[in-house]
């Protein structure tokens, strides 16, 4: 019996690009096809931002002062939306290094299909694959009282610049799952994120901080987002006055942060998936 022929990379780069985009549509199809077969994952994944939004809206809720006054519950929603944005990069590196420990990665190697186009199928599925998990918890947020106060389009910039930042960190998340190739190692590294979203703006307001980690805290990407998120929302703990630039100005700095990581970790995965194979 004689191998099939494989069918050779187009030539040109708009040829390249329309093979690359249409495998790895293919690959975020499998991906939630997978979703599909693994519901549990799925229930997991929607019911955690609910549990979040009631555990820390009624706990911390109680304790803390929102700067400037208004409703803790309202304060804490841009925090939580950014938390679970970058938490999110975990369950991406889960996904890739499992894959490359059970030797997935090495079958679509030996597949006639663009390199690019596995990390980018990996990617987006994890961002619609979090379409549903921020509608649960806009749901569960709306039932506690948080609201959106300036209007339909800084609503839809803020979860915009969520979703493009969530985007990034998905590359960020593949590129670790490629490196550790190993699902024991990449679940060892998960406590070391949520330590990162909490040293942030995200639950409490950094002025009460030491000067050296109210500095880490301002320059945290995760309190950008929380910023971008309240001002755009027109929720409480807008900042103002003498403050670190990522915070006083959250919208460019959070454009900033997510086209970094995607200048570094796109063309970075890409090379470490291309280099695997060698």
């Amino acid at each position: 019996m004689t191998a099939p022929a494989l069918t050779p990379a187009p030539a040109s780069p708009a040829g390249r690009l329309r093979w690359t985009l249409a495998d790895g549509l293919t690959l975020v199809g499998r991906e939630l096809g997978r979703i599909r077969q693994q519901p549990g994952e799925l229930v997991v994944a929607m019911i955690f931002p609910a549990i979040m939004v009631v555990l820390f809206g009624y706990v911390f809720g109680s304790a803390i002062a929102v700067p400037g006054g208004g409703n803790y519950r309202e304060y804490l929603m841009p925090g939580l939306f950014a938390m679970v944005t970058f938490t999110s990069l975990m369950a991406v590196t889960m996904k890739v290094a499992s894959d490359a420990s059970r030797g997935v990665m090495d079958r679509f190697r030996a597949m006639p299909m663009a390199r690019s186009a596995v990390p980018f199928g990996q990617t987006g599925a994890d961002v619609l694959g979090g379409l549903l998990a921020m509608a649960m918890m806009v749901a569960a947020g709306l039932l506690v009282g948080w609201r959106a106060h300036r209007g339909p389009a800084p609503t839809l910039e803020a979860f915009g610049l969520i979703f493009a930042m969530r985007y990034a960190l998905a590359w960020v998340g593949c590129y670790l799952g490629l490196v550790v190739k190993n699902e024991q190692v990449a679940d060892g590294l998960m406590p070391l994120i949520l330590p990162f979203t909490m040293l942030s703006n995200s639950f409490v307001p950094t002025g009460g901080m030491p000067g050296w980690l109210r500095f880490l805290a301002d320059w945290n990407p995760c309190s950008a987002l929380t910023a971008a998120c309240r001002t755009l929302f027109g929720n409480p703990g807008v900042v103002t006055g003498d403050t670190a630039w990522p915070v006083a100005h959250p919208v460019t700095a959070v454009l900033a942060w997510t086209a970094a990581l995607l200048v570094v970790f796109v063309p970075l995965t890409v090379r470490t998936y291309n280099r695997r194979g060698r």
